[in-house]
């Protein structure tokens, strides 16, 4: 059955251009947001047959209570999962309201559940030398030499895989040795770089116009068939480096991320020196990296006090 597009699917589709060109939002969020709300659009059809009928202000409060007591119920879904599609409801309920599309909010009524709090994975500070270490030796081929300098990037700047993969040539400064990222809303941020890790970006770069493929010179990191990186890409790079690692639950980029953070917190940097290095936009992103220092406290107090 072909459905046309409902009023409320065209109001979908103006905020979906209002979170790309005013707020800037990233691709993966506003695909996000795209995913949720029109699974709340099929669930509309499927449940009230409103095949023709949605326009913004059908949907009440009931509805709304009736599409997340459904969403409850799949245990598909985890609490995050479902906290992030009430955010995408609302935030959608929220334009209409501001750009008088609607008479009254009815998402007021849904509230984000409580989430366990959880510590983020990280490496001990051996385990992340003794990687690096590994790493010391000729590599097989460009993929490995590429997927060395990803988890090297990785750890001595903590950035994100969309902020990895983003990366172009002309955002390193060697002079002043550090690197211009974009991060989140493309708000820009600077990384010192070390004189090593510089220097081998460096012959990185320079051995990219060796590839037997035409490489591409705009892009920092390429593969070895000269094109850009992708996440899956990275992913499976680190996957691979951490695959040893038994007693570590997760085994993603995100855990160099927390990696990075962890050890300049325990190593004495200030909390809002690690939020601006993260790209942070606030400073509670930024302190569940003291739970992890905390912990390891813990762990030392028992160890070596007399009364620990």
């Amino acid at each position: 059955m072909v459905f046309f597009m409902t009023e409320l699917e065209q109001n979908i589709e103006g905020f979906l251009l209002y979170l790309q060109f005013e707020r800037r939002y990233s691709r993966h969020t506003i695909q996000a947001y795209q995913v949720d709300l029109q699974q709340f659009v099929d669930y509309l059809r499927i449940s009230y047959d409103m095949q023709n009928g949605i326009d913004v202000n059908t949907v009440t409060p009931f509805l709304l209570k009736s599409w997340l007591s459904g969403l409850r119920g799949d245990k598909k879904l985890s609490v995050r999962t479902i906290n992030r599609k009430i955010s995408s409801i609302r935030s959608f309920f929220r334009y209409l309201l501001r750009k008088d599309l609607l008479d009254k909010d009815p998402s007021t009524s849904l509230h984000i559940f409580k989430v366990p709090k959880r510590l983020p994975s990280f490496l001990s500070e051996d385990q992340a030398l003794e990687l690096l270490d590994a790493q010391g030796g000729e590599p097989e081929n460009w993929n490995q030499r590429t997927g060395d300098l990803v988890f090297d990037l990785l750890y001595h700047t903590g950035l994100r895989v969309s902020e990895l993969t983003a990366l172009q040539e002309r955002h390193v400064d060697y002079r002043a040795a550090q690197l211009k990222v974009l991060g989140k809303g493309n708000k820009e941020r600077i990384i010192p770089l070390s004189e090593d890790l510089l220097q081998r970006i460096q012959a990185y770069v320079d051995d990219k116009i060796k590839l037997s493929v035409v490489a591409d010179r705009c892009h920092l990191l390429v593969n070895q068939s000269g094109r850009p990186l992708y996440p899956k890409y990275v992913y499976r790079q680190i996957r691979d480096r951490l695959g040893s690692l038994r007693q570590l639950s997760k085994k993603s980029p995100h855990v160099i991320r927390h990696t990075f953070a962890t050890h300049l917190l325990n190593s004495g940097a200030e909390l809002n020196a690690i939020k601006d290095l993260l790209g942070h936009s606030s400073l509670a992103a930024t302190q569940v990296y003291t739970h992890n220092s905390i912990e390891k406290l813990k762990d030392i107090h028992k160890k070596t006090h007399p009364k620990g």
